[in-house]
């Protein structure tokens, strides 16, 4: 078992780790633990970019293993966007509310063709400088209005491939068997079940 340190803030994406990596980690923490954990400038024009430096800089200030991940919404009718923006789609600080409403603002002409994916790049990194990605995506629609109170983000708005439902109206066990987050996450998993059997 290890002690780890999550780069994120966001406590939703804090559950869905906490409980994909049950019975793995001793100590699973997150930069928020740090209150003097400088913000990342997101600048890298891939999710893998994003990734990566967000867990070299906590893996560098915690001494700890870290674990980060950029993920985002890819809209096949945006060009992909809002791709590595979608936590600011709608400007700096801006909330999922507000990132929602200006997805659907400039989906309302869009009436057929409106598939996306969700992406998840992780990256895992140690401070003696041990690098791995592991990567998850799954394919839905954009709807043309929210359903679902669970998850956070796109969720309300992603009618996932295959279900009659969206990632908002999944419980947190199905969301972590099929999201991107998941898939990426269960790399990780088997990638620390490697590392353990050979120490």
């Amino acid at each position: 078992m290890m002690n780890l340190v999550v780069a994120t803030r966001n406590q939703g994406k804090l559950k869905e780790i906490e409980a994909l990596l049950s019975g793995l980690v001793e100590d699973l923490k997150c930069v928020a633990d740090y209150p003097d954990f400088p913000e990342t400038n997101e600048d890298g024009v891939t999710f893998a970019e994003n990734a990566l430096k967000k867990a070299r800089e906590a893996a560098q200030f915690t001494g700890c293993p870290a674990l980060a991940d950029d993920s985002g919404l890819v809209v096949d009718a945006l060009d992909g966007r809002p791709g590595v923006y979608s936590a600011r789609f709608a400007g700096e600080n801006s909330d999922d509310a507000a990132n929602n409403y200006k997805l659907l603002s400039e989906m309302k002409e869009i009436h057929s063709g409106r598939t996306a994916a969700f992406v998840c790049s992780l990256a895992f990194v140690t401070p003696d400088g041990l690098e791995q990605v592991f990567t998850g995506r799954i394919n839905g629609t954009i709807l043309f209005q929210e359903r679902g109170c669970d998850g956070f983000g796109y969720d309300p708005l992603f009618l996932v491939d295959g279900f009659e439902r969206t990632m908002a109206e999944l419980t947190l066990e199905e969301k972590n068997q099929i999201s991107h987050r998941g898939q990426a996450l269960r790399q990780f998993r088997n990638y620390l079940d490697k590392m353990t059997a050979f120490q």
